[in-house]
């Protein structure tokens, strides 16, 4: 952990120097602090004071400041310096979480210990000053350097108060490696079900947070109480046996390792979609499974009704549009075959990538290409999961990434738009006009292309439609 805090950002400064100058105490909190003492990168800087809002406004409008009342009600101010905004918050102390989330009564205080006490991790609890250095109150600057998150007080009732502290608390152990001591931890497990009374968006932006650190994997294995509570989806995989020879791990435990992959394959920067996309892959397999006269498991259309759990799970915890869509396409074609590959059959497997790729950009207008790479790298992970004889396939997938790069690189048709011909073509070549039958030619066209019984030539397209 770094012991030598970074220069104090000259935006934050200008508000600092403004409130001491009006007779206010001041002190940097949060983030910035945080990932200071961290070593690491620190961006946006807080800054909480003994003055009342109203008094801080005053203060920093008259040190040519502009300010904008942005949380009045908790006493929060934004200051703007030079186009950079500081939050800048009285001292309080909160009480009476009724519904686990937000405070019935907020109170403003004259200690910033006071202040301190409420926060949730004591990494979080953290002030500076540059002239009176470190206000550390509940070690959290040793908690930074042994790499422990730690609840600040008692952990019980700093969940009672606010339930997505727990899912907070998973996403900072994510983020910084670190391991949650046994106090915070049994608190956690206690009071997740009482996300049940939290806002579904903003569990999903906490999840979301959880995924971009790239250590959900970890999440699913060691906090499955907290993330089953965030997914209920997620329950019925824990200890699920998938009674399959492919298989050595429960429903769980392979996405969890399927996680871990997807992190290996991309090098640690897969992105938002693959992440999402590794987590619900398999979440359908219980509702699919079935056995067979030996006993062996199977999860018909597991792909497909995943697609569908997976869109219902995403947009109840209120994320993107942009992001649901490739993710469903990820998970409906995540188990789809490439023939040819391992059989190492060229010409077969090159025409099974194709229609993967048709099939892709059906999906995901657009993106076809970029996708096709993702649900590479998801099949690998999905491979490499697997019972140890069956790992090898993840290898020879490399094959289909090769053949998905020369298919982009000449320029192969994998979508109408791609043909050498276009609409207007097929009209002025069969002399009829716009309708049904103009997409119908198309697609024909595009699927011998893909099969490659056509060149993607205009002149061999024309040819093919006028005979």
């Amino acid at each position: 952990m770094s012991q030598v805090m970074p220069d104090i950002p000259q935006a934050a400064m200008a508000v600092l120097r403004a409130l001491e100058s009006g007779g206010a105490e001041a002190w940097i909190v949060g983030g910035w602090v945080r990932d200071a003492l961290a070593g690491g990168p620190s961006h946006d800087v807080d800054v909480t004071t003994s003055a009342r809002w109203q008094d801080a406004a005053s203060m920093l409008a008259r040190a040519g400041i502009a300010v904008h009342e942005t949380g009045t009600k908790h006493g929060t101010i934004t200051a703007v310096v030079a186009g950079v905004p500081i939050e800048v918050t009285t001292y309080r102390v909160e009480a009476g979480y009724a519904d686990h989330r937000h405070p019935d009564e907020v109170r403003f205080v004259d200690d910033v210990r006071d202040d301190l006490a409420r926060r949730d991790l004591t990494i979080n609890a953290i002030a500076y000053h540059p002239e009176r250095g470190l206000l550390d109150p509940f070690g959290g600057a040793n908690d930074l350097a042994a790499g422990v998150i730690r609840a600040v007080g008692e952990p019980d009732v700093r969940f009672e108060e606010d339930a997505l502290r727990v899912l907070r608390a998973v996403r900072f152990a994510c983020r910084m490696g670190f391991a949650i001591e046994p106090a915070t931890q049994r608190a956690l497990e206690a009071h997740a079900p009482e996300l049940a009374e939290i806002a579904s968006e903003r569990i999903g932006s906490e999840l979301d947070g959880i995924l971009a650190t790239g250590r959900m994997g970890w999440a699913l294995r060691e906090q499955k109480a907290v993330l089953c509570q965030a997914i209920p989806e997620l329950s019925p995989c824990v200890d699920f046996d998938q009674r399959s020879k492919c298989h050595h791990l429960d429903v769980l435990d392979h996405i969890a390792g399927v996680l871990d992959a997807v992190e290996a394959f991309s090098g640690g920067m897969a992105s938002q979609r693959l992440r999402w996309a590794a987590l619900m892959h398999d979440i359908a397999k219980p509702r699919c499974f079935s056995v067979d006269d030996g006993g062996r498991g199977h999860f018909y259309g597991h792909p497909e009704e995943g697609e569908r759990m997976a869109e219902q799970i995403m947009r109840r915890l209120a994320l993107p549009l942009a992001l649901i869509r490739p993710v469903r396409a990820l998970v409906r074609l995540h188990d789809r075959p490439l023939r040819g590959i391992h059989e190492g059959d060229r010409t077969l497997a090159e025409r099974s990538v194709r229609r993967l790729l048709a099939r892709m950009e059906e999906l995901c207008e657009g993106e076809g290409p970029a996708l096709a790479h993702e649900l590479i790298v998801l099949k690998q992970a999905d491979a490499l999961a697997h019972a140890a004889p069956y790992r090898g396939w993840a290898a020879e997938l490399e094959e289909a990434r090769r053949i998905i790069r020369g298919v982009i690189a000449e320029q192969g048709a994998f979508s109408i738009r791609d043909l050498a011909i276009s609409g207007q073509d097929v009209m002025d070549a069969l002399g009829i006009e716009s309708g049904p039958r103009v997409g119908e030619v198309l697609r024909e066209l595009l699927g011998d292309v893909i099969e490659g019984k056509l060149p993607n030539k205009r002149d061999a397209l024309l040819a093919h439609i006028c005979k």
